[in-house]
């Protein structure tokens, strides 16, 4: 286990293997736990570094309010307490709006970007919407994290060949802090950087669950915003993609790094 200091936190972050850099960054409520189908075989050719981000895993939970920009900022420090350079950056969820966060502020810390099941906002735009998100917030604040826990189990996981996937959520989940959980997913609501994609020049792979939340129709809508992006469709497979389909998630990393890299 690694750690370091930035603004008053204690960040850990697991480093393994060698070669060009690739930074990974898990999603709400999540953990450097949720990339254990990726790093032993992206380690293989690739130093692959996964961080906890602020208010989850290992790392420490300030008693402050948080904020996307926040967690951009912290993982730029780590690229920089590493000397890590350019990097391959990872964002599944929450980690993906952290990952254009700091697209739009850092791009020159960035050799390529990867968006997994997620979007540069999450405002409002309609009655349905404020509905959603008004729903979620209070929920979380009523339900226990068991609760959630076993409800998300459900929602990523239906299928019967899936109980060990959603074991694993329902463990992991109660393990979170109550406080900086919501802290966290405060953070989300209202958050957006859609006016500032034309910033991300990198090359940028936007992976989509075929069953995700949102609609393939909305990343392709954003895809479209960026400078040098492809999406990529993956079948059978809901929000936590490199979890539920790891080989096919795996498979299409690995092919996008390898292109960027001979250009």
């Amino acid at each position: 286990m690694s750690y370091f200091e930035h603004a008053g936190c204690q960040l850990h972050f697991e480093d393994h293997g060698q070669g060009s850099p690739l930074l990974l960054i898990h999603g709400l409520g999540s953990s450097t736990c949720d990339w254990e189908y990726q790093v032993p075989l992206l380690s293989r050719s690739h130093r692959v570094i996964a961080l906890d981000v602020r208010g989850h895993g290992r790392s420490g939970k300030p008693r402050e309010a948080y904020s996307i920009a926040q967690f951009a900022d912290d993982a730029a420090a780590l690229i920089e307490h590493l000397s890590l350079g350019k990097v391959h950056l990872v964002g599944i969820s929450m980690g993906g709006m952290i990952a254009f966060q700091l697209g739009v502020d850092r791009p020159e810390l960035l050799h390529s970007l990867t968006i997994v099941n997620s979007t540069p906002e999450v405002r409002a735009k309609s009655l349905g919407d404020w509905w959603q998100l008004g729903k979620r917030w209070a929920l979380s604040r009523l339900l226990s994290l068991e609760t959630i826990g076993k409800g998300l189990g459900r929602i990523l996981f239906p299928r019967p060949e899936q109980a060990e996937l959603r074991q694993k959520i329902e463990q992991r989940w109660p393990q979170n802090d109550k406080r900086a959980y919501l802290a966290s997913l405060d953070a989300i609501i209202g958050w957006s950087v859609r006016e500032h994609l034309g910033r991300i020049t990198c090359p940028t792979l936007v992976i989509s669950g075929d069953r995700d939340y949102t609609p393939v129709a909305h990343k392709q809508s954003y895809v479209e915003l960026l400078p040098d992006a492809r999406l990529v469709i993956i079948q059978q497979s809901r929000h936590a993609t490199p979890m539920d389909q790891p080989e096919q998630f795996n498979t299409t990393l690995l092919s996008f790094i390898g292109s960027v890299e001979k250009t």
